[in-house]
């Protein structure tokens, strides 16, 4: 049986979301019906449209634009501020109720999953008529729409919910290819940007199906690996599974699916550092050692990569956990994609701290490790006391800065 994909995604989320919360909270009209629009610190000069309403964009005002530039055509425009605790929330209301149909399910952005639907079928049966109630149910339950993309593969699952919107169900199975998607202009075409169609456009590659067709030898001599996904998304080959988590036994993870795709590494530290300490509480609520760290991490494309290293000695402090996470995740990064989502595990379990010291540092090391946990239980105690926000250690502070 070939494989049935779901890819659900929010339609205009964090404009729908935050319109959700303000009613939700007294607002008296929803701003997806005004000029309105999501973005940041106009005042600062830096902020940008993250999402706007359907009377802006008919407007003109785009994603990405300057606030400025937004207001110059929309002179009544309303601003308001991302708030991602709000998104995380309904992303996981989402989450939780997509999971009814299976556990074989990625969060591929806060706003979007991917659900392999092959082994529900028999439990739940026609996958489009599941789609439909999936649309359906979260309208109703949560108050914004989704479009949902079925395919036998992720990514004529994606290039299906990206048809017309919002608010609907669109099929591109295997035998579909040639009719709902050759026809598309090559700027359709999942992962193909602005600078990758141009030159496209150069060769007389103007529609997916020109690229479908065209020599992959030449593409590959052209783009490079990048060449060869051109060519096989063209002709709706895509491989790559769905990945879910599922927590190995005796191991400890948390992993997050970030708001945008980070590139900063400042970010990325605090993202890691925040992942640490949710592993660092759980180790020692079991009051348990690691000997084991590692990261994976997710692109914008389908790839996830993961790297662990075993360690020489026992760790159990948020600081140890973030030291080694970070050296782990800078060696994985390749510095240049921006990350969609990351995680931070730990395995090696054990009740018994263990530790590999040469003659040199006997001394020093044991006393070192052990003032570490003592100033961590020092921690422990005053953050559930007074809150996680309260005390932190110094050298994990100074990494906000760098």
């Amino acid at each position: 049986m070939e494989r049935i994909i779901l890819h659900v995604d929010v339609n205009n989320a964090y404009l729908s979301w935050t319109a959700i919360w303000l009613l939700k909270n007294g607002h008296k009209t929803d701003i997806r019906e005004r000029y309105a629009v999501i973005g940041g610190d106009e005042s600062q000069r830096r902020g940008i449209v993250l999402a706007k309403s359907n009377p802006c964009k008919k407007k003109g005002v785009v994603t990405a634009e300057t606030i400025g530039s937004a207001r110059r055509k929309c002179p009544y425009l309303e601003v308001y501020a991302p708030n991602f605790r709000v998104y995380k929330y309904f992303s996981d209301k989402m989450y939780e109720y997509l999971c009814t149909y299976t556990d074989v399910i990625e969060r591929y952005s806060i706003d979007e999953c991917f659900l392999d639907y092959t082994g529900s079928v028999k439990l739940f049966g026609d996958p489009i008529k599941i789609a439909y109630k999936i649309k359906n149910d979260i309208y109703k339950k949560f108050g914004f729409t989704v479009n949902v993309g079925i395919g036998n593969n992720k990514l004529l699952a994606k290039m299906a919910s990206d048809f017309e919107k919002p608010n609907k169900v669109h099929t591109l199975f295997s035998n579909e290819v040639v009719s709902k998607m050759h026809p598309l202009p090559i700027e359709d075409l999942f992962m193909i940007g602005k600078s990758s169609s141009k030159k496209l456009r150069e060769i007389n590659i103007n529609t997916i199906g020109d690229l479908a067709i065209y020599p992959e030898e030449e593409l590959i001599k052209r783009f490079k690996k990048m060449g060869k996904m051109m060519h096989e998304f063209a002709n709706g080959i895509d491989d790559s599974p769905v990945h879910y988590e599922r927590e190995a036994a005796k191991s400890i993870s948390s992993s997050t699916v970030l708001p945008y795709n980070y590139s900063d590494d400042k970010m990325l530290r605090e993202v890691i550092m925040n992942l640490s300490k949710r592993v660092g509480r759980q180790l020692r609520y079991n009051e348990m050692y690691a000997d084991t760290i590692g990261i994976w991490l997710k692109y914008s494309y389908f790839e996830k990569i993961s790297k662990q290293e075993k360690l020489d000695i026992s760790i159990s402090t948020d600081e140890e956990i973030y030291e080694y996470a970070y050296k782990i995740f800078d060696k994985l990064w390749n510095h240049d994609d921006g990350v969609r989502s990351i995680c931070v595990f730990i395995s090696g379990l054990s009740n018994e701290k263990k530790r590999q010291l040469s003659i040199f540092d006997m001394d020093s090391g044991n006393r070192n490790n052990e003032d570490n946990e003592k100033v961590q239980k020092l921690i422990d105690k005053i953050q559930s006391k007074y809150g996680k926000n309260i005390i932190n250690y110094a050298n994990m502070k100074e990494n906000d800065k760098r």
